[in-house]
């Protein structure tokens, strides 16, 4: 766990440019603590988080921020600091599903969107405004995201070819070399099953039975050699620059980062991508101070200029309906943001795959020990 703490005047990570202004003035933060630890991922997600929201509340309030980034990790360590009564982190940022799986289990509160939320800056209700993305009732979806390929452009061996498609991942005749997937079987099982021709719409009712696990499997065998296993974002970009793997999965906005920013020869197959959501809970059991100090971060930061604000920083879309219009361009590079986020049918065709937040909440803990052990094989 890597932890960095963050003070009020403390200097923006990404950029210099100015800070936004909010919907509304900022009320006073009535018996708060004045620290608060906030789990989070790390890297360029981390980092767009503190230009876009963390540090204009810090600005604001002169509350000290430390840095958690251990949200891979989730929801084990709050199973283990509720078992504990030490519940060491204030916000948490996750996925959907883990917000579930959270929720279903008691360990994070339920959110009254309308009570504990901003309205939408054109003055839309909470609940209207996050709409369908409002997926868990103790959950705040902050942004959505995929998970995609990026792939070298400088692959001799290809001959000039690049990969197009989903299950060009699979082919190492045509793409010879080493492939980057995350250690875990989201995305890889609902990859596998599509390129084994199983119809998009169907593979979540085929890898509900035996019999479709074993057939994501096997189609993961074929590439099993040929795969270095992911566990952090950071990653799988890495492995790109360096040249240890010619295409990986990866999240977008990292990948984003590497092309856009840092300028590798790596180019983006959104083939399939498969859209997701990330945002806040709270831990049950902080005390008084410090849950008010959470409640009045979570307004702040989850306000429609706030999410907007996020794409300034890095591609991932916002969440809110009345943040769609404010999305403008990249803070240093100034280009437009809007064609960058997920889901955009000039990438991929109109071949995006939504993730199943409720179905892997259901499924997580046994295909991930299935998935475990056929990596141990």
């Amino acid at each position: 766990m890597t932890m960095t703490r963050l003070a009020a005047g403390a200097a923006l990570a990404l950029a210099a440019g100015p800070l936004f202004a909010q919907e509304a003035e900022l009320p006073p933060c009535e018996n708060c603590a004045g620290s608060m630890v906030i789990m989070s991922w790390g890297g360029a997600y981390q980092a767009a988080q503190l230009a876009a929201y963390v540090q204009p509340y810090i600005d604001a309030t002169g509350v000290t921020v430390t840095w958690d980034e251990s949200s891979g990790q989730a929801v084990a360590k709050l199973r283990a600091m509720s078992e504990t009564g030490n519940v060491t982190a204030d916000v948490v940022d996750v996925l959907a599903t883990d917000a579930i799986r959270l929720c279903d289990d008691g360990l994070v509160m339920e959110i009254d969107y309308d009570e504990m939320l901003d309205p939408g800056i054109d003055g839309t209700p909470p609940a209207e405004d996050f709409g369908d993305n409002a997926v868990s009732e103790c959950f705040v979806p902050t942004n959505a995201y995929s998970t995609t390929f990026a792939y070298r452009t400088d692959v001799a061996e290809w001959n000039g070819a690049v990969p197009d498609d989903i299950c060009d991942i699979f082919d190492l005749e045509a793409f010879p070399g080493r492939r980057a997937l995350e250690r875990n079987p989201i995305n890889n099982f609902e990859w596998a099953l599509i390129c084994d021709g199983v119809p998009a719409e169907e593979v979540y009712d085929v890898l509900s039975t035996p019999e479709g696990v074993d057939r994501a499997l096997a189609k993961l065998d074929t590439i099993r050699d040929s795969v270095i296993w992911w566990t952090a974002g950071a990653e799988t970009p890495q492995l790109l620059a360096d040249g240890e793997v010619v295409i990986g999965s990866g999240y977008n906005g990292r990948l984003f980062s590497l092309i856009e920013e840092q300028g590798a020869p790596v180019a983006m197959l959104w083939d399939y991508e498969v859209l997701d959501l990330d945002g806040f809970v709270i831990p049950n059991g902080l005390p008084e101070d410090r849950l008010n100090r959470a409640l009045h971060f979570l307004r702040f930061a989850t306000g429609s200029q706030s999410l907007a604000n996020l794409t300034r920083y890095i591609s991932y879309g916002p969440t809110r309906a009345s943040s769609l219009p404010l999305v403008g361009t990249h803070e240093t590079l100034g280009i437009e943001m809007a064609p960058h986020t997920p889901g955009n049918p000039a990438n991929n065709g109109g071949r995006s795959f939504l993730f199943n937040y409720s179905w892997w909440a259901d499924h997580r803990d046994e295909l991930d020990a299935r998935f475990q052990s056929w990596l141990a094989r």
